[in-house]
């Protein structure tokens, strides 16, 4: 038997939350492999059916979860328009543009596109440890990648992963962080201060 109810709580870094059946009852514990791997990321407050069993103690626990509306059979989940990949790869486009045009130093390209490659790795080791529950990688971590030019290739891999773009408050921080990184290389450039910047990072790589 199937039961619909909402997600009253989750917990996205450790990948488990409760979710109350409809016209209230008792809470059942559920955890991110009750899932469809291939549907939306839980959030608190959306809307589920489920099926009810126990775990090893008895307690119920919600399993064969699905979201509201998606089909029972064959599952086909629709992505919403990717606008942080088109944010993220756009970025990417114009530093090289950019660097072509030779109005931005290879080096400070490089650190933007080294970067991103990093943070987009980092994000799908995250994503596959939550799954797993293997050890995680630190949020702020992740935000010192972004802050340090991997905030592009953060953007692609939160589309391509699903991963933490539901969660408003490391949300907040990461755009906090990519403003504080565009407005930082916007002063440099004004200033004149980036062929300095990129003798330092050239230093630094030999």
């Amino acid at each position: 038997m199937r039961f619909a109810g909402r997600i009253t709580e989750w917990n996205d870094a450790r990948g488990f939350g409760f979710v109350v059946p409809n016209g209230g009852g008792e809470r059942a514990f559920v955890h991110i492999k009750a899932f469809d791997r291939r549907g939306s990321r839980p959030f608190e407050g959306a809307l589920v059916s489920y099926e009810v069993g126990t775990d090893e103690r008895q307690r119920p626990q919600a399993l064969a979860v699905r979201f509201a509306g998606a089909p029972s059979g064959r599952k086909h989940s629709r992505h919403p328009f990717a606008w942080r990949s088109v944010v993220g790869a756009t970025m990417l486009v114009l530093l090289a543009i950019a660097t072509v045009a030779s109005r931005l130093p290879v080096a400070i390209a490089a650190l933007y596109f080294v970067a991103s490659a990093i943070a987009f790795a980092m994000y799908g080791i995250d994503k596959s440890a939550a799954r797993s529950e293997r050890s995680r990688t630190p949020e702020n971590t992740l935000h010192l990648v972004g802050l340090c030019g991997g905030w592009p290739g953060a953007l692609i891999a939160q589309d391509v992963f699903r991963h933490k773009s539901r969660k408003v408050e490391f949300q907040v921080v990461f755009w906090l962080s990519v403003v504080v990184n565009v407005a930082l290389a916007a002063w440099l450039l004004l200033t004149g201060h980036m062929p300095a910047i990129e003798r330092v990072l050239r230093d630094w790589i030999r």
